[in-house]
This record gives structure tokens, C-alpha cells and sequence, in this order.
């Protein structure tokens, strides 16, 4: 155990004080939540698209292939590991329900959902010992959820994550915050003002603050530790591991990537976006309205319109996890040009903890 303060979730502990972020299209599966379980920190598993469904699936296809592998990753993490484990649930996913009530009855012990804001969460876990925890990129989202649950269903979240600009994927802001550098907002200024949302709405239990975007390394956690955050959550760094499930390629190309190459896209959803510039985003770039050909018999994704999008989103970021990059690209975070080598989970959190045992 660190000596790092403990991140309490209801009656879970963890300690390091650390959540590795869930990266969907099947980067964060069993392999890699275990591994960071088993040191302590809390393990995702991401279930956006867990199945690997393609775009000319059915939707009868889609909804028994992600079921199915769900429960398969949550009982193989379980069988590596005993500490606390994760699902990460995008909210604007159209399995988004059966998912969340698929993991409480596997036993997940949390769930944290982004990607939309999830009001009807509590009412998937009822009758569970699942923890739930909204994702929020601002003080108003986490007011909006806060009040909506409180008011329905008498529940206040057991933690809440805020996501910074400087996050990796689908990021919770509008294209022109991105415009203007000295217009983007800081994590720092968000966790302060959900900060007082959380003990304006504590009751009998402590809602913790888990700060995310952009962390990087022990300083970092330290000064958000400092800053009044219960814990913070880490996802890109984790990419570059041994046990992360994404394909060698996938992490070659977070090693081989330059600051340069960081950019934000608009995707496919009209949502704003961080990847690595590769051949495939430079076809986008160009204006060609539709790079690839694809139909599609189900809408994985509530605001995905596939007739007018240039390329299907799902297809591409699975071909990247499996390691066709001509095909496809990488979601990251705004530091990933920062990792250097691929190493173990448990190397990279010593690495952590260490750094910010020293500075906090």
C-alpha cells in the first residue's frame, strides 16, 4: 500500500488512489483491469462496442455479441484478480441500458458512464451492491445529474469523475473551445467548481471528486490530490503497457507519436475529438465526403447518422485496436506524445506512485 491517501467508494477501498480510465473499442479489457487491480488501483473495462460489431452487423448481432463478451471479460478479470473492478458505459451508447443492467448482475463493483449524461443509471443497478459515478466536463453537468437523481430516484452518485480538455476519445466540450487555446477551460478551474456541486449535495456519504484529462505522472497526481480531488484516473498512459489489449501496433504508434501529431478531429457523431494524425484522418481532412464505403443496419451510437458521415467511427477505431492503422486511428490523450516505452502495469504504477509519494 502507497501513502497516498485512500480513494473510498462507498465501502470500496483502493489505494493507490488511481482508476485506469476506460478505452473503448476493446483497449481496456480484462487483461488490463485485472493487472491494475491487482496493485491496488481500480481496473476498467470498457464496454463501448465490446464485442468488436462492425457496421454491416444486425442489431440482433450487436446487442448479443457486446452482451456476450461483457460478461466474458467481467468473469475472466474477476478470475485474475480480487481487487476492484470497472465498467466503463458511454450513455449515448443504444445498448446503454442492457449493458449497464448486464454488468450490476455480473457483480461489476462500479460503473462509470460518460458520453451523454446517464439520468436513468440508478434505476439499472437497482437491487446491486454497483457504485455508479457520472463523468462530467463541467460543474453544470454534475448540478444536472446531482439534482435529476436526488429528485427521482433519492440517490446521489457514490463518486464523480471530471474530464478535462486534455483528455483522449470524445471529449465533453465544443469544437470552438478548442479554437482558441486561451479559451480552453482547466481541469483544475472544473474540479473546483464540482468540487462544491459534491458537498452541496453530501448527505450521509462523501461524494469523492476523481480529477481526469491529461494526467500524466506523479506530480501530477500529487497536485490534484492537493487541489482537493479524492483521486485521479489515468487512461493513454496505460495504452503503452504489456497488458493492455490493444494490438502492438496501436501502441507502436503512441511510442512513435510526436506532439505535432496530436490533433483534434470532428467525428463522425459531430463531436469533437484527440487522435494521432495518421493517412487515414489526412483522407478526412481533405474534404472528401465519404472516404469509405459502409452501410450500416444498426446505430451503435444515438447521435451517429450514417448517411451522412464520411467513414463509420466504429469500424475505424476497431481496425486500429486490431492493428490495421491504414484503416483507421488512435484516440488519445493530449500527453501521449510523452510515452516513450512499452512496460508492465505494475512498473508503470511504481513509476507512479513513487513520483507522487514524493510530492504530495
Amino acid at each position: 500500500m502507497s501513502r497516498l491517501p485512500d480513494l473510498k467508494i462507498g465501502n470500496l477501498k483502493a489505494n493507490p488512489p488511481i482508476i485506469q480510465g476506460g478505452m473503448g473499442i476493446r483497449v481496456s479489457l480484462a487483461n488490463l483491469a485485472a493487472a491494475v487491480a491487482n496493485e491496488g488501483a481500480i481496473g476498467t473495462i470498457a464496454a463501448g462496442l465490446i464485442g468488436g460489431a462492425k457496421s454491416n452487423m444486425s442489431e440482433a448481432d450487436h446487442r448479443t455479441s457486446d452482451i456476450r463478451e461483457l460478461i466474458f471479460q467481467i468473469k475472466k478479470a474477476r478470475s485474475l484478480t480480487k481487487g476492484i473492478l470497472a465498467v466503463n458505459m458511454l450513455a449515448g451508447a443504444t445498448l446503454f441500458q442492457d449493458l449497464c443492467r448486464t454488468a450490476a448482475q455480473e457483480g461489476i463493483d462500479i460503473i462509470f458512464s460518460g458520453g451523454g449524461i446517464p439520468l436513468g443509471l440508478p434505476k439499472l443497478v437497482e437491487g446491486t451492491k454497483t457504485k455508479i459515478a457520472p463523468i462530467v466536463s463541467s460543474g453544470r453537468s454534475a448540478e444536472v445529474i446531482c439534482k435529476n437523481w436526488v429528485r427521482k430516484y433519492n440517490y446521489v452518485p457514490d463518486a464523480i469523475v471530471v474530464e478535462g480538455p486534455l483528455a483522449g476519445g470524445h471529449l465533453g466540450f465544443s469544437a470552438q473551445v478548442f479554437e482558441d487555446p486561451s479559451k480552453t477551460p482547466k481541469l483544475e478551474d472544473i474540479l473546483c467548481d464540482v468540487l462544491k456541486v459534491a458537498k452541496k449535495y453530501e448527505n450521509e456519504k462523501k461524494i469523492p471528486v476523481i480529477a481526469a484529462g491529461g494526467i500524466f505522472d506523479g506530480k501530477d497526481i500529487a497536485r490534484f490530490l492537493k487541489l482537493g480531488a479524492s483521486g485521479v484516473q489515468i487512461a493513454t498512459r496505460f495504452i503503452c503497457t504489456d497488458e493492455c489489449d490493444a494490438s502492438i501496433e496501436f501502441k507502436q504508434a503512441c511510442i512513435n507519436s510526436k506532439k505535432e501529431d496530436i490533433c483534434i478531429i470532428v467525428s463522425p457523431l459531430g463531436l469533437p475529438g484527440r487522435a494521432i494524425r495518421n493517412k487515414f484522418l489526412e483522407k478526412i481532412q481533405h474534404g472528401n465526403k465519404r472516404i469509405v464505403d459502409f452501410t450500416c443496419n444498426y446505430r451503435c451510437l444515438k447521435p451517429c447518422i450514417p448517411s451522412e458521415s464520411a467513414y463509420c467511427i466504429a469500424d475505424a477505431l476497431i481496425n486500429a485496436t486490431e492493428g490495421n492503422l491504414d484503416e483507421g486511428f488512435v484516440f488519445c490523450g493530449a500527453n501521449v506524445y510523452r510515452c516513450k516505452k512499452i512496460v508492465p502495469v505494475r512498473e508503470l504504477m511504481k513509476e507512479l506512485v513513487t513520483e507522487a509519494e514524493a510530492y504530495y
